[in-house]
């Protein structure tokens, strides 16, 4: 056994998982196999959702591999994002000696899966310049290969910093790392972004892997579809170790029509929108006494530093108009961090911050 499930915990490598009833791949006309019940809900106008749906969709597996250019056998789809950095942790990193690390500030889940792994997390902050956040991929590397890391996470553009990485620095780090390390690149707001996606990449760097999502840019964020893109060797335990049956069948429906042709096109109708409101938004606020610093951003999202974040953040919320407070991050606290909204939405934002209370 060798390459990328060489870095597969020693006792899940020949897993077999729980196989389930939808599992077997059977086929019939009576379906009595799974404790079903042969009626449906009262609830439930045609019945479909008293049958356990398929653990992988292939409909909606076949979607997103056609989306994000990849091959089937490269993705895993599952409950959001969150789920694939859960797995991947689980499955790749034994309690007490394979370490996690990280890029703070950064998105607070890899943090959090690698807590309740029990695995160390080791941090490599992001370097703050006149071009806003960056990785230290030197750090990054040399932290990695002396601290015993078995998953490393980036996120591009990072959440909440706004940033994208390069990927000439990603394949030099998965180069370095390989045999030891994966490296996972979290790609959850890469739609809104100038840099492309990684997916590409995946086929030739065995220890890289990407995160997709139905959250953002497609405005599906309760029907909980993500993906993962990654070696299909790895993808297939990975597979062994989900639950049974993560993707609920009425998710998997509303994602397929969210990936039809028409709804593709509106949906980069409103990215390109998106991507206009930011810069006219980030624009706006660079003008306000109260900002210190407004951070340029590939995402759909903003970060500022305010001179009194708190009055801010509180006069915003007054006028009914939530905003994610930042201040509990490392690095980051003065800051809020915006999402972009209507032209309407960053209007009032704008009115708001611009009382002579938060001005002053």
């Amino acid at each position: 056994m060798s390459g990328v499930l060489d870095l597969v915990r020693e006792d899940l490598r020949d897993f077999a998982g729980y196989r389930s009833a939808r599992g077997e791949r059977l086929r019939g006309e009576i379906w009595l196999n799974a404790n079903e019940p042969a009626w449906a809900s009262a609830a439930d106008g045609d019945g479909a959702c008293r049958r356990y749906p398929e653990p992988q969709p292939p409909a909606l597996v076949d979607a997103l591999a056609s989306l994000y250019g990849c091959d089937g056998s490269q993705l895993l789809v599952g409950r959001g994002s969150d789920e694939a950095i859960d797995l991947l942790v689980r499955t790749l990193c034994s309690p007490d000696r394979d370490a996690v690390l990280v890029t703070p500030p950064v998105f607070g889940m890899y943090a959090v899966s690698a807590r309740l792994q029990g695995a160390p997390l080791v941090e490599v902050p992001l370097a703050e310049g006149d071009d806003g956040f960056a990785v230290d991929f030197d750090a990054v590397a040399e932290a990695a290969l002396m601290r015993g890391v078995r998953v490393v996470f980036l996120c591009s553009p990072s959440n909440p910093t706004g940033g994208a990485i390069a990927r000439d620095d990603v394949l030099r780090l998965a180069a370095r790392l390989r045999g030891r390390t994966l490296v996972v690149v979290d790609e959850a707001y890469v739609e809104f972004s100038d840099a492309s996606s990684m997916v590409a990449l995946v086929a030739s760097t065995s220890n890289l892997a990407v995160l997709r999502t139905l959250s953002k840019a497609h405005a599906l964020a309760a029907a909980r579809i993500g993906a993962l893109i990654a070696d299909p060797a790895l993808i297939a335990v990975l597979r062994r170790c989900q639950a049974p049956y993560p993707v609920p069948a009425p998710c998997a429906e509303l994602a397929l029509s969210a990936l039809s042709t028409a709804s593709l096109a509106e949906t980069a109708t409103r990215v390109v929108s998106v991507r206009h409101e930011r810069e006219r938004l980030r624009d706006a606020l660079a003008t306000l006494p109260d900002v210190v610093r407004v951070y340029p951003s590939q995402g759909n999202f903003l970060l500022a530093r305010f001179r009194d974040a708190d009055a801010a953040f509180g006069a915003l919320l007054a006028a009914g108009i939530v905003v994610r407070d930042q201040r509990g991050a490392p690095q980051l606290a003065d800051a809020l961090r915006i999402t972009v909204g209507t032209p309407a939405q960053n209007d009032r934002l704008l009115s708001v911050l611009r009382t002579p209370e938060v001005a002053a």
